[in-house]
């Protein structure tokens, strides 16, 4: 089964980031058996005067293939783990989707980012596609952004990665192509304008920040050719990753 976990307002201004708790529950819940962790983005909301966000307003989600099946056990140990990491004066929100209800959310995530949403919204939006949908602590504001961010993941083109397997190990190393698609959760590797490499044997230096991005529903490395060597690629420069998807 293929489930989606969105998260949002875990932090404040004193703690690690939504990113990185989404990157501890994704490590609980592949070692309680429960769910491997196939990606987590990151997906950038509305920022406006009328949102309390902590630095960016930005909400996490975790794709999951699901082990045994049990939503129940893993939104459960979601909700065990969020309580008990969330900062104090969080607002922190959990969503649970399978694809379809994740699918049903997409116009909700884009709302997200083009005004401001209540948490009615939210839970009128779960309530009628019967979405896992809680808010765990403090006002529970965090139920919009988790909603969104599940809804954005599978519309497919919005957000950068956090994770993907085996990425983050691979900074600052020069390996095949094949070596990359194979060795790591990354599908693709591309321009911004859509060029790839020939073949599979060609070069491509990974650079400090290899952070794919979500485009086509797949997990693409943005590159380009590099600029001390004609014959090999080179991972774009985080600033332009950033620029990319924010």
């Amino acid at each position: 089964m293929r489930l989606l976990v969105g998260i949002d307002d875990t932090d404040n201004l004193e703690t690690r980031g939504t990113g990185y708790r989404a990157r501890e529950l994704g490590r609980r819940l592949a070692a309680a058996g429960l769910a491997q962790v196939t990606g987590i983005t990151r997906h950038q909301l509305l920022v406006d005067d009328a949102i309390p966000y902590t630095s960016h307003n930005s909400a996490a989600c975790l794709a999951l293939t699901a082990v045994s099946g049990d939503r129940p056990a893993i939104a459960s140990l979601c909700r065990e783990y969020l309580l008990e990491s969330a900062a104090a004066g969080a607002d922190a929100g959990l969503c649970v989707a399978d694809a379809v209800q994740a699918g049903q959310a997409s116009e909700f995530g884009r709302a997200a980012q083009r005004r401001v949403l209540r948490q009615d919204d939210a839970t009128t939006h779960a309530h009628e596609h019967a979405v896992l949908l809680e808010g765990l602590t403090g006002t529970r504001q965090g139920v919009i952004g988790a909603l969104a961010a599940v809804g954005l993941h599978e519309a497919g083109d919005d957000g950068r990665y956090i994770w993907v397997r085996g990425l983050r190990e691979l900074a600052h190393t020069r390996l095949r192509v094949a070596e990359v698609l194979a060795c790591t959760g990354v599908e693709r590797l591309a321009t911004p304008a859509g060029e790839t490499p020939a073949g599979g044997d060609e070069q491509v230096d990974l650079g400090p920040w290899p952070r794919p991005v979500r485009i086509g529903g797949r997990a693409v490395l943005l590159i380009e050719r590099s600029a001390n060597d004609d014959a090999v690629w080179q991972v774009l420069a985080k600033e332009h990753i950033k620029a990319f998807r924010p």
